[in-house]
């Protein structure tokens, strides 16, 4: 029985600590899910920039479809269902010809398919270069899984082609520090990235040790992606370095500057590119369009906070970007943080809007009860938290308390 209490004991948490995990929870799914509700299928607003898309193996065992997230939940309840995060400019396949004689239930006019989607090895369950589902289930400990920006496939750290999962920038805790992730599947359409100034690029620690023959086997029997080609060399696999290019540019007053010369330069140069609208100047100095494509296996790249407002829009640097499917790079609202930002805005504004809509459907009276019974439990609850240790467990007895506490107070005032 003593076995049992200290069993107990150990699993108890504070009431900090749960109301912190909770709220963590509510807020990460808020974040997938883009602050979307799911009471309404997504496929009347067309191709997204950005939703929380759902593979249903049981409908699609090909892994061909992807429907959003009301869907999910109302005309595929019960079956097995993939999360796949986000997808960008994706429009919800439910009930369309790949799905049978099986109709939404929540928008039956729908075309027979949505040609403009992309689907990948994601909508089968499967991961990487090396194929795993995630979670793996041969595998105790799950190995951590980052996203490309650019083809959306998710990759374990050590199947980047890296030198070391140690080089992936990141913090004394372990916390990421870049904003993207360009594969090296993708990297070589990226190449022209390396015009840009160092800043672009998440500072890497660099590493002397090689892969081992298994990860190297991983990378180069990779698939192809957007922008690749089946001539790339065998250039070693480790992060991407950007090399400085010294040769003279002009801004956008048509001064000569160095790309990557000093932070005044890279300044100059982030201030040129964010005015609205299209520049006529090009800040790479480089007609992209004409330039040579270099078959040259290319190496992953890690970008830092907001590297894409530094990227040129001149219209041949545009008209680069839009052959070789990279147009979204230009447009905020794809970024996971403009998306994660909408999302935090659409929690917020649900919140107020269901304390409104409680209160509008109370008489005068009832509101007022309503408001001061609320503010009375919030000024009873500070208060017995003030005096409370918040290291340890509230138990039963202190929340009776609480409401006693509360009971006698209203009891004193009649």
């Amino acid at each position: 029985m003593a076995d049992a209490f200290e069993e107990d004991a150990d699993n108890t948490v504070s009431i900090g600590e749960f109301l912190q995990d909770l709220e963590e929870q509510e807020l990460e799914a808020d974040l997938v899910l883009g602050g979307d509700e799911g009471k309404e299928c997504t496929y009347s607003k067309g191709y997204m920039k950005r939703q929380a898309i759902f593979s249903c193996l049981t409908c699609t065992p090909n892994g061909n479809a992807g429907v959003c997230t009301a869907c999910s939940l109302s005309c595929h309840d019960g079956h097995e269902i993939l999360e796949l995060w986000t997808k960008r400019n994706f429009r919800c396949d439910c009930g369309n010809s790949k799905f049978g004689e099986f109709f939404c239930k929540l928008d039956a006019s729908k075309d027979v398919e949505n040609m403009k989607n992309s689907y990948n090895h994601n909508f089968k369950g499967s991961y990487c270069t090396c194929g795993r589902p995630y979670p793996d289930p041969d595998v105790e400990d799950q190995l951590e899984n980052l996203q490309c920006c650019i083809c959306e496939d998710w990759f374990h750290e050590e199947h980047l082609g890296l030198e070391s999962s140690d080089m992936v920038p990141k913090d004394d805790k372990g916390e990421p520090q870049f904003e993207d992730l360009i594969c090296q599947g993708c990297a070589t359409v990226c190449s022209f990235l390396k015009l840009y100034p160092d800043s672009i690029f998440a500072p890497v620690q660099q590493q002397t040790t090689t892969n081992s023959s298994k990860d190297k086997e991983m990378v180069e029997g990779a698939p192809l992606t957007v922008g690749s080609s089946k001539e790339l060399s065998n250039g070693s696999s480790s992060v991407e370095t950007p090399v400085t290019d010294n040769s003279p540019k002009e801004d956008c007053n048509g001064k000569a500057v160095l790309l990557g010369e000093n932070g005044a330069t890279n300044t100059l140069l982030n201030q040129c590119n964010t005015v609205a609208g299209p520049s006529t100047k090009c800040v790479v100095g480089l007609n992209l369009l004409e330039a040579p494509i270099s078959l040259e296996k290319s190496k992953s790249m890690f970008l830092s906070k907001d590297w894409r407002e530094v990227l040129c829009r001149c219209p041949n640097c545009t008209e680069f970007y839009k052959q070789k499917g990279l147009a979204f790079l230009l447009d905020k609202e794809d970024t996971i943080a403009e998306y994660e930002k909408i999302a935090k805005q659409k929690r917020a504004q649900h919140e107020q809007d269901q304390s409104a809509e409680l209160l509008n459907n109370l008489g005068h009276v009832e509101k007022m009860e309503v408001l001061t019974g609320i503010a009375d439990l919030k000024d009873e609850i500070g208060t017995y938290l003030a005096s409370f240790d918040p290291s340890k467990p509230v138990t039963s007895a202190d929340v009776h308390k609480i409401f006693e506490n509360l009971a006698q107070k209203r009891r004193r005032m009649s």
